[in-house]
């Protein structure tokens, strides 16, 4: 039968005599071996905390070693993390597209159909709508820019819209 040792690392006593043993080695080691990065004597204190969660599976000469195994995968794990990190803010998110392929290719469609309803306007109706709806010109803008009147423009940009409804559909303009 196992005989349970006479130190049991579960009684306080012999927990802080442990730690005030390790506590300076453990996070020397872990200094030395990853740098001051990853905080070491955060992950020696996990290591502790570890040791105390289990204490019963624990013998007092098994201790030490459990402590340093533990920190040191604390500490791999640690960069194994802040590489992912690394990796994922060197992506650049922007170019996800999460539209459906359907998607894309029915907005391509109706770019290529307004591009020809487009062609079906005359010269003046084209810049006239242009005017007003891509580059946000006022009538009197676009009349002063033309050398016509106001009430031309609103007929030619009024006509444009006409015929580019009647060309595709579900057109609309705010």
């Amino acid at each position: 039968m196992n005989k349970e040792p006479k130190e049991n690392i579960c009684q306080e006593m012999v927990f802080q005599h442990i730690y005030n043993t390790h506590v300076k080695d453990l996070n020397n080691y872990l200094y030395y071996k990853y740098g001051n990065q990853y905080n070491p004597s955060d992950k020696a204190q996990e290591a502790f905390i570890k040791l105390w969660n289990n204490c019963k599976k624990i013998t007092l000469d098994k201790a030490k070693a459990f402590l340093f195994k533990v920190a040191n995968n604390l500490m791999l794990n640690e960069i194994k993390h802040q590489k992912v990190v690394l990796k994922y803010q060197q992506e650049d998110h922007r170019q996800h597209n999460y539209e459906t392929p359907e998607f894309v290719i029915e907005k391509d469609q109706y770019l290529e159909g307004y591009k020809k309803a487009l062609e079906k306007l005359s010269e003046e109706q084209r810049v006239a709508f242009l005017l007003n709806k891509v580059e946000e010109k006022k009538h009197s803008e676009i009349a002063e820019m033309l050398g016509v009147t106001k009430k031309v423009v609103e007929y030619r940009i009024y006509s444009a819209f006409k015929i580019l409804k009647s060309e595709l559909e579900n057109f609309s303009i705010k």
